[in-house]
């Protein structure tokens, strides 16, 4: 994993302490900014939901409805969001994509929103180096998947196969992708390709409810 290595050790070394100190504290600011409006939406998400009498699926389909064209682009939105900053496990937003819309509507917001999510990450991760993905993500989760991909004989073939199956840390792996500084084209293919099986998979099951 000798890119990550150096990448790891440009971004540790090759500023000065206060640099180091400035940005840390600006990653801090971020998270802390982002976690409280990410509790305060899903309060007020919360509050309208249970004031409402959820007991049937079409009833909940009604009341997304209420939203009119926002609602699509919401979930959408929040399915990028959840990516960039991992925060729920993805499948939680295509569960409610495709309970909400159905399985195709709900599907194409999902794939459309992870895909965005997953793009915007690698490149965060391009400009930003290690200290964002330690910043968002466990130490020894960060050691574990980095020594995995140092391991394996293709990281192209283990992104791909990774995006195909569940339970994957695919939000990890696209950071980690970005610090591999991996061809641009190259990632945004294998998540084109990649993504829309495992998402159909939910979407039709969850549709099914």
């Amino acid at each position: 994993m000798s890119e990550i290595t150096v990448s790891r050790k440009r971004s540790l070394y090759g500023r000065s302490f206060s640099g180091q100190e400035r940005e840390n504290r600006m990653i801090k600011k971020i998270k802390i900014a982002v976690t409280i409006t990410f509790v305060v939406v899903a309060l007020i998400l919360a509050k309208h939901f249970f004031n409402q009498r959820f007991d049937s699926v079409e009833a909940l389909q009604e009341y997304m409805k209420g939203f009119g064209l926002a609602a699509p682009f919401l979930l959408t939105a929040f399915q990028a969001f959840q990516v960039v900053v991992p925060v729920l496990p993805g499948y939680l937003g295509c569960a409610a994509g495709a309970i909400a819309f159905g399985a195709g509507a709900g599907f194409w917001c999902n794939y459309i929103g992870i895909s965005a999510g997953s793009i915007i990450a690698y490149f965060l991760a391009r400009k930003y180096g290690v200290k964002i993905v330690l910043s968002l993500f466990p130490g020894h989760q960060y050691e574990k998947w980095s020594s995995k991909i140092e391991n394996s004989k293709s990281f192209d073939w283990f992104l791909f196969i990774a995006t195909l199956l569940p339970l994957f840390p695919d939000d990890l792996l696209c950071y980690l992708s970005g610090l591999l500084k991996m061809n641009s084209k190259k990632f945004i293919w294998i998540i084109i390709l990649g993504k829309p099986w495992c998402i159909l998979a939910y979407s039709i099951v969850f549709g099914m409810i």
